[in-house]
């Protein structure tokens, strides 16, 4: 996210200042913190990030950020130094330290995606109008590019909020961002004839095992 602009402290606590769990979340908060031994309620401090910055994106339609006092907060809630719960935010890329669109998308652009074709994805986000470290002006899409995001056997691929979509080329990334902009769910996962990381067109080998649990030990005695 550091390519990403960070917003003014003064506008983000005029807009941000005063905000609080949701009742749901003060219910899902305490869940989550009774998780963790008396005085290591520090170890609560990822959880509870994603939660609020979930929270933050159901109230503004995105996919969500963490603003100053919503971490500050946080830090308080766990009796954290928020110089802790910002460290931790801003290790991690799946927290978001300046607002983005309503579809993140992040671009694995490490060695086996770029072997494989990310340039042709991120080819179809710029021909979308999508621009790295930027927000589109209709404030759907944001686009970071990143390093590994561990789906390497089916490279190229992104990440959407929480979907992978794998098995990328120019024309199915280009399809994906379309669907999204309608308002659809495009099928995450490989965008080609697979199964998870399965070969490409089903298996090569033990293929009585894709409709059953087969037992093989009496042919290999």
């Amino acid at each position: 996210m550091a390519d990403i602009h960070l917003p003014d402290e003064a506008e983000t606590r005029a807009r941000w200042g005063d905000w609080a769990w949701s009742p749901v979340n003060v219910e899902a908060a305490k869940i989550i913190i009774a998780r963790y031994p008396e005085g290591r309620q520090a170890s609560a401090v990822m959880p509870l990030l994603d939660l609020a910055q979930r929270q933050i994106g159901e109230e503004t339609n995105t996919q969500g950020w963490l603003p100053i006092p919503v971490m500050e907060k946080i830090a308080e809630q766990l009796g954290m130094a928020y110089i802790r719960v910002l460290e931790v935010a801003s290790f991690y890329t799946m927290y978001n330290l300046a607002p983005v669109g309503r579809y993140h998308v992040q671009v694995c652009g490490t060695t086996p995606c770029m072997l494989r074709g990310s340039d042709d994805v991120l080819a179809a986000c710029k021909n979308h109008g999508l621009q790295k470290g930027k927000t589109t002006p209709d404030g759907l899409f944001t686009l970071t590019e990143v390093e590994c995001l561990g789906a390497c056997a089916n490279a190229p691929m992104v990440q959407i909020n929480d979907d992978n979509y794998e098995d990328l080329t120019y024309d199915s990334m280009t399809a994906v961002l379309e669907a999204l902009a309608r308002g659809e769910s495009p099928k995450a996962g490989p965008q080609v004839e697979r199964q998870t990381s399965c070969p490409e067109g089903g298996p090569t080998t033990l293929k009585d095992m894709v409709a059953a649990n087969h037992d093989y030990r009496g042919e290999w005695a």
